[in-house]
């Protein structure tokens, strides 16, 4: 089994509190709600919503996927730290054991968030995953982090 690692910076506009309220601690109800079409539901199969709880993510109509499972291994609020890892379902392959992530909010000098986030394929045998390979779904996920960033500019009052 090889670990690759990948790992990415961005910047948003939104401060870090505000941010992870609604990328992380509220995502199961705003995504479904402002993309309905990439994430159908969102719902916890098991545990209470912290660490090693299990959640299952629906995907809508046009995804490639029908589901995935997440199950969280860091929760940190006060430093806006988030990880879990990808356990189950169809985006998984015989070639990926599992995924795990993390995204850290740390606080930019224009007053919004700088977003750090991490990637660990785990993979099974001697496979390789090349960047291109992630490049799809690295581009997924821009899209729907732009989606909510764009709901929160919109709507000021939502999530503070």
């Amino acid at each position: 089994m090889g670990v690759f690692t990948y790992t990415d910076e961005s910047t948003s506009v939104i401060p870090p509190p505000r941010l992870f309220k609604a990328l992380v601690l509220e995502a199961d109800t705003l995504i479904p709600k402002i993309a309905p079409q990439s994430v159908k539901s969102a719902e916890i199969v098991e545990g209470d919503g912290g660490v090693g709880t299990i959640k299952k993510i629906s995907f809508g109509e046009g995804s490639h996927y029908s589901y995935v499972k997440h199950r969280i291994d860091g929760l940190d609020k006060d430093n806006f730290v988030y990880t879990y890892s990808l356990v189950e379902g169809d985006a998984l392959s015989d070639k990926v054991e599992k995924i795990s992530y993390e995204i850290k909010l740390v606080a930019s000098a224009d007053g919004g968030s700088i977003i750090k986030s991490t990637s660990n394929y785990h993979t099974t045998g001697d496979v390789e995953i090349k960047e291109e390979d992630v490049k799809a779904g690295k581009e997924k996920a821009t899209g729907l982090f732009k989606l909510i960033e764009n709901y929160l500019v919109a709507n000021p009052d939502a999530y503070n």
